[in-house]
């Protein structure tokens, strides 16, 4: 079964901000979706999950196996982590997500699958470290049942250990059968998990290249836009 993509444009009364975006993903895989700022990534994220601005005006296809995709089959683990509830605990946001899904959860089953112990969820968001945050911001996208998961920077502000922890998550999901699209500045991380990555610039498609381009000084990349983007993770001051 595969999510498609296919053509996406987004525009607002001041103007396009996405145009003839395409990608599919399949059970069992990662791919990435990078680029520079305001690149249109979320926007792109906001599209599948159905949570556009009232004054989007959205073109193209999103299908799942040749079907319009139909709600919640697609969830969303979002950037800001003030997208916790700061006067809920963990676990009672969790429930709510499920309890909006129609579904049951298993509350510690949920913090277990993205590496957190059960007593999580009796923390606030405001006793959680950046790492536990996005883990929980995961596994409240986890409680909708939803096979389909789009991260949204899930490493914004963790140090280099904290973000491979996340992102080693993804490779884990994928490996029970979800379908996973990771939004990442972090091309390096990218290119460890993902099967292949989007890049966007200024709302458009550069290129969709394979991981094994991101090795060396990029030649296998067919855009100067993309060896640019790769070359930049190679500075001194930001190994890969």
């Amino acid at each position: 079964m595969t999510l498609r993509i296919e053509d996406l444009t987004v525009s607002f009364p001041t103007g396009p901000v996405l145009e003839g975006v395409s990608l599919a993903l399949d059970r069992g895989e990662v791919v990435g979706l990078t680029g520079t700022s305001g690149a249109g990534k979320s926007i792109v994220a906001e599209a599948l999950v159905g949570a556009l601005p009232p004054d989007a005006i959205r073109t193209g296809r999103i299908t799942l196996a040749d079907a319009p995709v139909a709600p919640r089959t697609v969830a969303l683990a979002p950037q800001h982590l003030d997208a916790l509830d700061p006067m809920a605990p963990v676990g009672r946001q969790i429930l709510r997500f499920a309890r909006l899904a129609g579904r049951p959860v298993d509350v510690p089953d949920a913090l277990a699958r993205v590496g957190l112990p059960p007593d999580t969820a009796r923390l606030y968001p405001h006793e959680l470290s950046g790492g536990m945050a996005r883990r929980v911001l995961l596994a409240t996208a986890l409680a909708t049942g939803a096979d389909w998961i789009v991260a949204d920077e899930p490493t914004v502000g963790l140090d280099e250990v904290a973000a491979g922890r996340v992102l080693s998550l993804f490779t884990d999901l994928a490996a029970t059968g979800r379908g996973i699209i990771v939004i990442s500045h972090d091309v390096c991380g990218l290119a460890k998990i993902s099967s292949r990555i989007v890049i966007l610039r200024r709302g458009r498609q550069v290129e969709t290249a394979p991981a094994d381009a991101f090795t060396g000084t990029g030649t296998a990349f067919r855009d100067a836009f993309s060896r640019a983007l790769w070359n930049a993770q190679l500075a001194p001051d930001a190994p890969c």
